[in-house]
């Protein structure tokens, strides 16, 4: 199509720790190291996750770390799941992630902690870091996070001590409109520590579903070409033309983020028709009720998916496609191994494949002389397609050039880079180099600023929102799912016992929740895991209940991440 509008649901995920990770260290892979090694630290320090409800297969490696006798120190607002399996919990003031991670750096560094040889054999810049640390002692932060000094100096003691530490960010310290820089700074840690490289340890980042990993690796990505080349780079453009038979010229450059084309979406100079594949931006974007009414001002909406979500009813077409049981192909998890993916069985008569779906709208377009393209086959197979993958991405940072269906077959999966059938993959990163041009990782000094919108005497209280264990992402499945449904029917107002008793509040009362964006109501659900200047609503709800009415759509500079995580409101009976 030529066009520059594309970009995925991994905006909304992936995108802070990934430019982190990529300023960082040179590359994006959520896990450079395999899964088993979080079983093997002696500390592991997991910030904002709550991967007993949203990633449970993972605990296990969580209980037998502490089986080990390892220290597990969960950084969250809320007392959750995960949370109550920690040694130690750390419960800062949303938005505050960076300042307490500049604060246990500050303390690695006062104690001698930090690895003097590591950082001057494997990086560069750690003297500005340096500098910039000194202005967050314990006192200080302590007012900033509310996390009580004790507590950060034990966990900077935990990591500072260990022979093996592992540092994990996920959503709660990424989607912020500073969650380039917070995880930068929980980077800066883990590098000071001697960590990413050493066996055991390291930095990684959770990526939130299946194939969030292969998502952004190959394309999808407004400013990316597969391989995970930049689309303004002129070689890179050349070599996915040739792969692709087109010549360079007509890619088209860099795109905008998610939320910025949809916001775009049906004004004078946005798009006019949109395709959406297996998304529900109308429940899952922020500001969500703008959102919805850009998706109502094109003159074409088309969404394929195998549920009809919210978004699709808003669709002009409806394509019903084919769910993950029926498709047979590869995903790519978040240690950056690649599975195959078996069908189950063949789709019911008139439903067609992602993959068909787009194969068959280009041969269609086809027929249209100025839209012509040497670049496809017809019909589209699986297997071909990843083919094609392999030479697209040959050379590049993702270099998927020498996996084979047979290989991943035979290996239980592969992990990238793997540039070809005769080298070994690469189920650690960082041994000996990271992938910048000489090869030293960066420090990047950032500092701690408060959330975009402040709580003020009209919106006295924080929002910050999440999942639950028995629904997921923004419903369309799970909602559908009796026993899931009846576990947890509808969304809910979670607030501390302290600020029910000051509103005049009882469980179960209706609530509205108010921001500047919007409001939702739903029921208060009174618990003591929440901090008493903070309210909890689950995101899987549509109608009245949404949580995303709310959320703030201000972005992160370089990832263009929304500010999901915390915004001001008001909470009062409906």
């Amino acid at each position: 199509l030529g066009t520059r509008n594309i970009d995925y649901n991994g905006r909304f995920c992936m995108s802070s720790a990934a430019a982190a990770g990529i300023r960082a260290f040179g590359v994006d892979r959520g896990l450079p190291f395999p899964l088993s090694d979080l079983a093997e630290a002696d500390t592991l320090l997991l910030v904002g996750a709550n991967v007993a409800e949203t990633m449970p297969p993972l605990v296990r490696y969580l209980q037998q770390q502490r089986q080990r006798g390892g220290n597990l120190i969960v950084v969250d607002p809320r007392v959750t799941a995960t949370a109550r399996l920690a040694t130690l919990h750390l419960q800062p003031l949303p938005g505050t992630d960076l300042a307490l991670a500049n604060a246990l750096l500050h303390i690695a560094l006062v104690e001698g902690w930090v690895d003097q040889a590591y950082i001057e054999a494997r990086t560069t810049g750690f003297d500005e870091v340096r500098r910039t640390v000194a202005g967050y002692w314990p006192a200080r932060v302590e007012r900033l996070t509310g996390v009580p000094v004790a507590d950060l100096e034990a966990t900077a003691r935990a990591l500072g001590t260990a022979e093996r530490a592992i540092v994990l960010t996920a959503r709660g310290a990424e989607q912020h409109a500073k969650g380039v820089d917070t995880v930068t700074a929980f980077i800066n840690l883990a590098l000071a520590l001697g960590l990413p490289g050493r066996a055991g340890s390291g930095y990684g980042c959770l990526t939130g579903q299946g194939n969030g990993q292969g998502g952004r690796e190959h394309g999808q990505k407004a400013d990316q070409l597969p391989g995970y080349r930049r689309i303004d780079d002129p070689a890179a453009r050349a070599h996915v033309a040739a792969v692709w038979g087109v010549p360079p010229e007509s890619l088209p450059g860099p795109g905008v983020s998610a939320y910025e084309l949809l916001a775009s979406l049906g004004t004078p100079d946005g798009p006019r028709g949109l395709l959406v594949f297996g998304s529900n931006p109308v429940v899952s974007a922020p500001r969500a009720g703008h959102v919805e009414r850009r998706l109502r001002a094109l003159d074409l909406l088309v969404v394929a998916d195998f549920a009809l979500s919210e978004t699709a009813e808003l669709a002009d077409v409806v394509l019903p496609s084919s769910q993950w049981a029926e498709e047979e192909g590869t995903m790519t998890n978040l240690e950056g191994r690649v599975l195959r993916r078996r069908a189950l069985r063949q789709p019911p008569p008139g439903v067609r494949t992602d993959l068909d779906i787009l194969a068959e709208l280009t041969r269609r377009l086809r027929d249209e002389p100025a839209r012509q393209s040497d670049g496809f086959r017809f019909p589209a197979e699986p297997r071909a397609v990843f083919d094609e993958l392999r030479r697209a991405s040959a050379g590049g940072t993702a270099d998927y050039a020498g996996i084979t269906w047979e290989r991943i077959e035979a290996d239980q999966g592969v992990f990238w880079p793997c540039p070809s059938i005769d080298a070994p993959d690469t189920p650690r990163l960082f041994a000996d180099r990271f992938a910048t041009p000489d090869g030293r990782a960066r420090f990047h000094a950032v500092e701690h600023r408060p959330a975009v919108e402040e709580v003020c005497e009209e919106y006295p209280l924080y929002l910050t929102t999440g999942r639950i264990l028995t629904q997921y992402q923004s419903g369309t499945q799970t909602r559908r799912v009796g026993p899931l449904r009846d576990a947890a029917p509808a969304a809910f107002v979670e607030l501390h016992p302290d600020l029910a008793a000051r509103l005049g509040v009882a469980d179960g009362d209706e609530l509205r929740v108010t921001s500047r964006r919007g409001e939702l109501r739903a029921p208060a659900r009174l618990s003591t895991a929440i901090r008493p200047d903070t309210v909890f609503v689950p995101f899987h709800w549509s109608g009245a209940a949404r949580a995303n009415s709310l959320t703030n759509d201000a972005l992160d500079p370089t990832s263009r991440m929304p500010e999901f995580k915390v915004c001001a409101v008001r909470v009062e009976k409906a």
